[in-house]
């Protein structure tokens, strides 16, 4: 599939076995969740995979909280971690993005079980347009206060904002969980010939062509453009109603689906 060649999806694989093994768990999901999965990764970038898992029953039998979380050392572009099915399925509830963006990512490692395909049916009713506004819009404001600011800034930044500042307009637009990947995002919300669109294909052509990219001068239409949005997203949001979740039975019975299926 896109983004990942064969060999190193035999090497995530062996990786996400061996903590299989290690851990007693059995991963009923694994994704790719960082900028290969976003569409523009450089050639040094991390494999930022993500998973969800399910312990046999008895670990979920106790009186005291366990962690809920299994992670690895980042090691030779690896970056692995995962968490536990109820862990997920608490923040599914909450209308978690990163956890939507799990699953619909476009490059999947693996997904054995029925467990991912009942949440995604879930997800309309899950999905919180106000709070997943907050979250990209927070991601986007920190990124144009921290890299974006002065005469010189650090260019390969803009994707780290225009990509959820566009998953912003794209909530607003469609009310809908955006699409991961940036192009897809592009196309759908970007006018064609205009100074806009020009520069950000410029830029992700750079990208993907491996260029250095770090202090030079603004871009002009994607600076304006990225001031002008996040002010109209942060008034936007404010106005903005919560959605009501979905009712916690329908989650544990997935939770208990899965323990078990695939135990």
């Amino acid at each position: 599939m896109t983004g990942v060649d064969q060999r190193m999806r035999e090497i995530i694989a062996k990786q996400l076995a061996q903590i299989e093994q290690e851990e007693q768990v059995r991963i009923v999901y694994a994704c790719e969740s960082g900028s290969r999965a976003w569409g523009f990764p450089s050639q040094d970038s991390d494999y930022d995979v993500r998973f969800i898992y399910v312990r046999p029953l008895e670990w979920y039998l106790s009186i005291e909280d366990q962690r809920d979380v299994i992670e690895r050392p980042i090691s030779d572009q690896l970056d692995i971690n995962g968490w536990d099915i109820r862990k997920a399925l608490k923040l599914f509830r909450k209308s978690n993005p990163p956890l939507l963006e799990w699953l619909q990512s476009p490059i999947q490692y693996d997904e054995r079980y029925n467990v991912a395909e009942q949440i995604r049916a879930l997800s309309p009713l899950t999905f919180s347009p106000k709070s997943c506004m907050y979250h990209y819009l927070n991601m986007a404001k920190g990124n144009f206060r921290d890299y974006l600011q002065g005469e010189q800034v650090k260019i390969k930044k803009y994707f780290y904002v225009l990509r959820p500042l566009l998953a912003c307009v794209w909530i607003e637009r469609y009310e809908s969980m955006p699409p991961m990947e940036f192009e897809e995002l592009v196309e759908a919300l970007i006018p064609v010939d205009t100074p806009l669109y020009a520069e950000i294909h410029e830029l992700l052509r750079r990208k993907k062509a491996g260029d250095e990219m770090d202090l030079e001068p603004q871009l002009p239409a994607i600076q304006a453009y990225l001031t002008a949005q996040i002010a109209h997203v942060e008034q936007l949001a404010v106005e903005m109603s919560g959605q009501d979740s979905v009712e916690v039975e329908a989650l544990n019975f997935i939770f208990r689906t899965a323990v078990q299926e695939v135990w």
